[in-house]
């Protein structure tokens, strides 16, 4: 009995001691497989081993973990497997980096914060934890005033895999061309990311604005390994695309390939010379003209991680130059990649996940400066071209804010998807209606619509728009240029003309409204109402007064005077007549000379110290021929206090528009002024004797 027990026991000890042996040569595999970036099949090992590795190696089985999960976009099992890291006491703060990294691309900045936060305090780099927390402050600014952009996911050509870095393949931008891990790619599974090969593709527009079924580009160009980003050259006849060879538990090195047209397809596709078999290069791209690819590789003398490269092309020699980094504004210690330059030259478009983003890779722009280099800041593209997760591989159509790009975000068909992104041009309406102030005195007609004003509108843009109010009074224009200011008055005629006044006109102001498009980021309607005076009999003015018994102005008048100036002003086509009158104590003769000065006084003063045009003023004096109030109503009145009032308002200036027909000589000639008539208008004036 005990010889049997001894042989169990023994028994017992050989499987632990083969279940350890193997267990150690397991977790050597699938340390191979994480260190060759074969992550997917790294996952796999680990679960299977953590269960009999030791107390000591399972916190760096479940960092590793964690980082395998986040490396094929596995961002909640990514945060489970660092919180559980951090709970099994694993002593590197870069647990706490990556929890705050997975934690952003998942929207949740404020936990995330939290992470940066204990990331510094574990000892990790405090610049790092900084731009973290700053990062996800941004995140949720951007989030809370989004862009313009429309953004809509390309689900025709999408598939449930992974579809990306999408660019154009002909100068009218109908055909596409994007790579793809969609079922029918050629291979088997891939070793990396445990998903099918990935190959180019391309598509067209129809001439119902759709873009039909995805068809694998030919075999030079799609292999059984995989193939990535592909950008043809403007006149159509290079193409250029990554390449990547497989070898199981080796970190393989993509390559830039490129291939000539040869009729209707690519012929043999040729490495091209610069490239290093010690690192990576991926993600070309061609310059508009031809003399410049840009690409993305960790060859030494860059920043960091991968960086944003360029090689010049000389045609005549058919040779490619050097490499040139882009440059430490661009590049930065964590990865830059998928570069587009923009048809002039100026702007370069790229992903980062360091530069301050809103979770995963953020898409950038850096602008060139005078000797081409880009030394700017780069400024993100924001919200909602940006979002919590991988943004890359931005192209444009030309000149125009409309393009493609690449997502792995929420609402997608796949785990990358291709979208669609166009900025909607701001819309800009002006509207308005023109009413009529009507009689002062007795507020007849005030609140009409005012038909025949013109509307004049002068852009800061050198534009002049004009509008004559329809019979409801209204007038509008459309379509309002961007970042312009425009200035809206109005311009009067005898042609004006209301319900209650059809025959007299009315009278401009100088009323101005002010509409300025300048830092408008939604699109509005404008509203530029106007009320203008109706040209009536009884219209007053403020009070002019004179020396006693004389034409000379006191200093108070001019400033009523200048009342009639603002309507001249205001009116530069209309002719007056300033009218003077006394009451009806002494001579009849005396009193018409009198009144004949006093009114040629007001017209010397709009003349001479105003700038009036002699040709729009005339002088008449009336004396006292045309009472307001009779001399019985006077002589009836109770007081000596009440009889000198109703004398004070016999004496009076009035005036009356003549014609509206002044021409400016000095002006250009409008041949639309409108011809007027005469219209009387009075205003109460002040006599002493």
């Amino acid at each position: 009995m005990k010889h049997n027990t001894r042989l169990t026991l023994t028994a017992l000890a050989t499987v632990i001691l083969m279940a350890s042996g193997f267990s150690q040569k397991l977790l050597k595999k699938a340390d191979a497989s994480f260190e060759a970036r074969q992550y997917f099949n790294a996952l796999n090992m680990y679960k299977q081993v953590y269960g009999q590795a030791s107390k000591e190696k399972k916190p760096m089985i479940l960092y590793k973990s964690g980082i395998a999960c986040q490396e094929i976009n596995d961002y909640k099992g990514a945060e489970t497997y660092y919180q559980k890291a951090i709970a099994s006491n694993f002593d590197d703060p870069t647990v706490y980096l990556r929890l705050a990294e997975v934690l952003k691309v998942q929207q949740k900045y404020p936990e995330a914060i939290v992470e940066y936060n204990n990331y510094k305090s574990k000892g990790g780099d405090s610049k790092k934890g900084d731009l973290g927390v700053k990062s996800c402050e941004l995140a949720q600014q951007w989030k809370d005033a989004p862009q313009r952009y429309k953004i809509e996911n390309m689900s025709l050509i999408n598939s449930k895999e992974s579809d990306y870095a999408p660019s154009y393949s002909d100068k009218k931008y109908q055909t596409l061309i994007f790579t793809s891990r969609r079922e029918g790619a050629l291979g088997s599974q891939e070793i990396n990311l445990g998903t099918n090969h990935s190959d180019v593709y391309e598509t067209k527009l129809d001439k119902n604005g759709k873009w039909s079924t995805p068809v694998l580009l030919p075999p030079a160009i799609s292999s059984p390994v995989n193939e990535g980003r592909g950008w043809v050259s403007k006149k159509g006849d290079m193409i250029f695309f990554t390449r990547c060879p497989e070898e199981k538990n080796k970190q393989n090195k993509c390559a830039l390939f490129m291939a000539k047209k040869q009729g209707s397809t690519w012929g043999e596709a040729q490495r091209l010379p610069f490239n290093n078999d010690t690192v990576q290069f991926g993600h070309p791209s061609l310059s508009a003209d031809g003399k410049t690819l840009y690409f993305t590789s960790k060859m030494s003398g860059g920043y960091g991680g991968a960086d944003i490269w360029s090689c010049s092309f000389d045609a005549k020699a058919n040779t490619w130059g050097q490499p040139v980094n882009a440059g430490p504004s661009v590049n930065t210690e964590g990865d830059e990649m998928y570069p587009t330059i923009s048809d002039d030259n100026k702007k370069l478009y790229f992903s980062s996940n360091y530069h301050p983003g809103m979770g995963g890779m953020d898409i950038f722009v850096a602008e060139a400066g005078a000797d081409g280099k880009f030394t700017k800041p780069v400024e993100n593209l924001k919200y909602p071209l940006n979002s919590s997760a991988d943004d890359f591989g931005i192209v444009y159509e030309g000149k125009k804010q409309k393009g493609y790009f690449t997502s792995n975000r929420e609402g997608g068909k796949g785990s990358d998807d291709i979208w669609s992104f166009n900025l909607p041009p701001l819309v800009f309406n002006l509207k308005g209606v023109v009413l009529s102030e009507g009689n002062t005195n007795t507020g007849k007609g005030k609140g009409e619509n005012v038909e025949g004003v013109k509307v004049k509108i002068i852009g800061s843009d050198g534009s002049i728009n004009e509008f004559t109010t329809a019979k409801d009074g209204t007038y509008k224009l459309d379509k309002l240029k961007e970042k312009v200011t425009y200035t809206v008055s109005t311009e009067t005629s005898k042609n004006s003309k209301s319900p209650s006044f059809p025959k007299d006109g009315y009278l401009a102001n100088k009323d101005q409204r002010i509409i300025s498009t300048i830092g408008k980021d939604e699109s509005t309607n404008f509203t530029a109402d106007f009320m203008v005076k109706p040209v009536i009999p009884d219209l007053r003015m403020p009070e002019i007064q004179y020396e006693l018994g004389s034409a000379a102005l006191k200093p108070e008048s001019k400033d009523s005077l200048n009342y009639l100036y603002n309507i001249l002003k205001d009116n530069p086509t209309i002719i007056v007549e300033l009218n003077s009158h006394t009451d009806t104590r002494g001579k009849a003769v005396s009193n018409m000379t009198l009144s004949t000065a006093r009114a040629q006084s007001c017209v010397d003063y709009l003349v001479k110290e105003k700038g009036i045009p002699a040709a729009r003023l005339t002088a008449k004096g009336l004396g006292m021929t045309q009472p307001l109030v009779s001399d019985a109503t006077i002589k009836a009145a109770k007081s000596k206090e009440e009889k000198e009032a109703l004398h004070q308002k016999n004496r009076r200036t009035t005036f009356k528009i003549l014609s509206f027909d002044y021409v400016d000589p000095n002006a250009p000639k409008n041949p639309g002024v409108p011809k007027g008539n005469d219209t009387k208008k009075e205003t109460e004036d002040g006599e002493e004797e």
